[in-house]
């Protein structure tokens, strides 16, 4: 097996369209204790490593490799890894560790630990042809999803799925969902399963019509206001002039969950108008393990459609300049050359 690999870095963060991924050389690592190493087959393209590389998110570490969507079949094992053998595709997600000892790892919400660590953030993720994961938190995937439709479900599938849980959706009840991307279109097949009248609201005509091909029950521009009241609202979009309007459209005691870990300012609320009746506004922080077997278990049973638009790992950084400013409608993908967008 070759010794070295490529990999994109995040070099100096800055304006997508500056250049702030590196493709460069490095050594393929090696797992540690309890880990496995993975050869890379596919690795969706999230918004986060957009905000990562532009600055958004303040860098954990110098020069990591960006992807937390990592779909890869097990190539090595770490001292003592026994979950997983070789040959196993499995995911690698974006909770990359928890400390299993604070008081929210004990008590069931491991997404809000005091020490976590992250994929694609704390440690080197995907833009990769190897990565390694602690066995714990990496994902048994399956068989129905190709790998790059396995990858969008391992971070837009399960928070969307989680943000969709915070909203307190009924079954049968009335969604908004602003912004339609790799995230909303996972989300909203989730909720139409559930019996639920999905209203998409987005600038994207392109993902307007996609909404539609998908069952949703009515589309429009992400500033217009749906056609009913809504019991819940979620917001993908990373703009915070969306969250009044999105407060404003709900019925009483509706809930608007944020779903992304970065948003641009809200303006002022008024309380009266957005607020009051019961309406809340709750954000929504990275997942518990249950919430991504509960969504890779759900996708399967339904049959969620993943729209993968795959890149060749090679031009990552034009999938992310795409992702920047909306060319691609539902989930971009790198492939590596070990993987295809075909099922395994």
């Amino acid at each position: 097996m070759a010794t070295t690999m490529q990999a994109w870095v995040v070099d100096v963060p800055g304006p997508v369209d500056g250049g702030p991924l590196r493709l460069e050389e490095r050594d393929v690592p090696d797992p540690g204790p309890g880990q496995v190493r993975v050869r890379v087959r596919a690795c969706g393209v999230c918004r986060t490593d957009l905000h990562l590389a532009e600055g958004d998110l303040a860098p954990r570490r110098p020069r990591v490799v960006p992807g937390h969507e990592v779909v890869g079949v097990v190539d090595a094992l770490g001292e003592g890894s026994t979950r997983f053998g070789i040959g196993d595709r499995i995911g690698v997600p974006w909770l990359a560790r928890a400390c299993g000892r604070c008081r929210f790892c004990t008590t069931g919400r491991e997404n809000l630990c005091l020490d976590p660590r992250f994929t694609g953030w704390d440690v080197d993720g995907g833009y990769a042809e190897h990565a390694v994961v602690d066995e714990a938190f990496a994902y048994a995937l399956p068989d129905t999803f190709s790998d790059a439709e396995a990858a969008p479900l391992l971070c837009a599938g399960i928070i969307g799925y989680r943000a969709l849980r915070r909203s307190q959706c009924p079954p049968g009840g009335r969604l908004g969902i602003y912004g339609f991307g790799g995230s909303a279109h996972l989300t909203a097949q989730v909720a139409m399963a559930e019996g639920t009248r999905v209203h998409v609201l987005t600038r994207s005509p392109e993902a307007r019509a996609l909404a539609l091909e998908l069952g949703a029950a009515s589309v429009g521009d992400d500033g217009d206001p749906p056609p009913e009241p809504l019991d819940a609202a979620i917001l993908f979009a990373p703009v915070g002039t969306l969250v009044p309007p999105a407060l404003q459209a709900l019925d009483r005691g509706g809930v608007l969950a944020v779903a992304g870990i970065h948003l641009t300012d809200i303006p002022t609320l008024d309380y009266e108008r957005h607020l009051f009746q019961e309406r809340e506004l709750r954000s929504v922080t990275a997942n518990t393990r249950r919430d991504g077997e509960e969504l890779l278990a759900r996708a399967a049973e339904i049959g969620i459609r993943v729209s993968a638009v795959p890149y060749p790992l090679d031009q990552a950084d034009r999938a992310l300049a795409d992702l920047a400013h909306d060319r691609v409608t539902g989930a971009a993908v790198l492939v590596t050359p070990y993987g295809s967008g075909s099922t395994r």
